[in-house]
């Protein structure tokens, strides 16, 4: 699905890597803290319409042969088996998923660095795991009152016990599967070791949210809001900032309050008139350039409320699975009032409701039935550009999203209602298949569906039309009543679709009521 664009990624560049450029030649050596997503930066390719998920790697490749990369992983996150919701990963597994991703990419990580570590076990198998890859790994233990006893951090029993990581090139970006991985915390260590040996090295943050210089509650900033809101992040006018220049930037509140921290310690290990020491606020440490690639700032807004709204369902399932709390519902509450929306202004949300009272009414209106009443929405662009809403309700023979998935095909494809897709012969195959295996629904998930659908387009001209049109539903909107079956959940995400979900439970006498 094409959608307006509101971000020039070719003009970001431009401007973001002369910044990053200007801020390396006050320095031997430049730590880059990367805040967010190294690669799949799908946040960002939402809320700035325009935006490639690849783009930070599309700048690293362009600063070429003056970078190196090392990633942080904390011992305490390995050890509690950290998940990382976006991909379902462990944080060990997603170190590992990025250093793959990056080397395919031609970008070699130069080594990973274990923070917080305290003889645990789990941390050990994983640095051999790294080093029977041929990859370097060096120790950062945890440091006793960090950071409150600065004289203890900023000595040779804290920083200067930490495990010290050779590196080659001008700057060394420093990456995590996710926060509090003790990214900034292994920058300071280096920064100080780097010169007792003589390195005159520095630090700066690549964060691209929230934009420093948007208004404090522009729809871009809350977004940000919306997606940390269940580590309890929230946007805050830099004080430092604003003290220093008297001008108006908005920062988030971990950066506010480790720069304060941060300060101190660089005031313990530098001269004043160092260019690391000078300064004067988080906002100074950055070198975020994003506004400067916005290009129309109507759709950034409407994307970016969409986007909140997402977060505001996604918070809401999270709960109903036992995998977040009634708190970060309350912010998230807050927030949606920031911006003066509510969850039914998400296009497919009513739609989807619709469809399921319409499944419900078709079953004899219910009478006597305990089973579930499920709707789908997928919001489409027709052939002429124009938007289309199409449903689809659960019935003896396929989930509401499997249908609301064929529907989406067919009417992009252009082939009436009546006309079969899917060979009769193979439904009713494997239909009789899954009462032979005696699983608990006979009606066929999203990905029974596309592989009957791939099946029937060996001989069928009308079933190849709707397996060419499915990378047309990449970016497509798509919302369901109820929460739904890895079979129909996971194949829409690779298929790219922005799921959201009511994620009523699939039985009765429920917190559906």
């Amino acid at each position: 699905m094409i959608r307006k664009i509101g971000f020039d990624t070719k003009k970001y560049l431009t401007v973001q890597i002369k910044k990053i450029l200007e801020r390396v030649s006050l320095f031997d050596k430049l730590y880059l803290e990367f805040g967010g997503k190294l690669h799949y930066d799908y946040h960002a390719s939402r809320v700035l319409p325009g935006f490639a998920i690849d783009t930070k790697i599309q700048m690293l490749r362009k600063l070429g042969d003056k970078i190196e990369i090392v990633h942080c992983i904390s011992a305490r996150d390995i050890e509690r088996r950290k998940i990382r919701r976006d991909f379902g990963l462990t944080y060990e597994d997603q170190t590992l998923k990025d250093i793959k991703d990056l080397r395919e990419l031609g970008l070699e990580v130069s080594a990973v660095v274990i923070n917080r570590f305290s003889n645990e076990w789990t941390a050990k198998k994983f640095k051999q795991k790294l080093e029977n890859r041929g990859i370097r790994v060096f120790i950062h233990y945890e440091i006793p009152n960090y950071p409150i006893d600065l004289d203890f951090v900023v000595s040779e029993k804290g920083y200067d016990k930490q495990e010290y990581a050779d590196t080659e090139k001008k700057i060394i970006v420093v990456t995590a599967p996710g926060p509090g991985s003790g990214k900034m915390s292994f920058c300071m260590a280096q920064i100080f070791q780097d010169r007792k040996r003589g390195i005159k090295s520095g630090f700066a943050k690549f964060e691209t949210f929230p934009i420093w210089n948007l208004e404090f509650n522009h729809p871009v900033n809350v977004a940000y809001e919306a997606a940390t809101a269940d580590i309890g992040d929230y946007n805050i006018v830099d004080p430092f900032h604003k003290a220093a220049y008297g001008i108006t930037a908005i920062n988030y509140n971990r950066d506010v309050e480790n720069f304060a921290i941060m300060k101190k310690i660089i005031e313990k290990m530098l001269d004043k008139k160092d260019a690391l020491a000078k300064y004067k606020s988080p906002t100074d440490m950055g070198v975020n350039m994003a506004k400067e690639g916005i290009i129309d700032d109507d759709v950034v807004r409407e994307a970016s409320t969409q986007e909140i709204i997402r977060r505001y369902f996604r918070y809401h399932r999270e709960f109903i699975e036992g995998d977040t709390t009634h708190d970060t519902l309350e912010r998230m509450n807050k927030i949606m009032k920031k911006v003066d929306v509510k969850p039914e202004d998400r296009s497919v949300v009513l739609p989807a409701r619709e469809a399921a009272k319409e499944a419900r009414r078709r079953k004899d209106k219910g009478k006597g039935y305990r089973g579930v009443f499920c709707g789908a929405a997928i919001e489409i662009l027709d052939d002429s550009g124009r938007t289309v809403i199409i449903k689809g309700k659960n019935s003896p023979l396929l989930h509401a999203e499997s249908a609301a998935i064929l529907n989406a095909t067919k009417t992009i494809a252009k082939i009436p209602d009546e006309v079969n897709v899917i060979s009769r012969s193979i439904i009713k195959s494997m239909i009789q298949l899954k009462k032979t295996m005696e699983l608990s629904s006979n009606s066929l998930d999203v990905k029974e569906v596309l592989d009957a659908l791939a099946a029937s387009a060996v001989s069928d001209e009308n079933s190849r039309k709707c397996v060419n049109i499915l990378k047309k539903l990449k970016g497509c909107e798509v919302h369901t009543t109820h929460l739904m079956d890895d079979g129909d959940e996971k194949p829409l995400k690779q298929l790219g679709l922005n799921i959201t979900t009511d994620a009523k439970l699939p039985f009765p006498n429920s917190l559906n009521k």
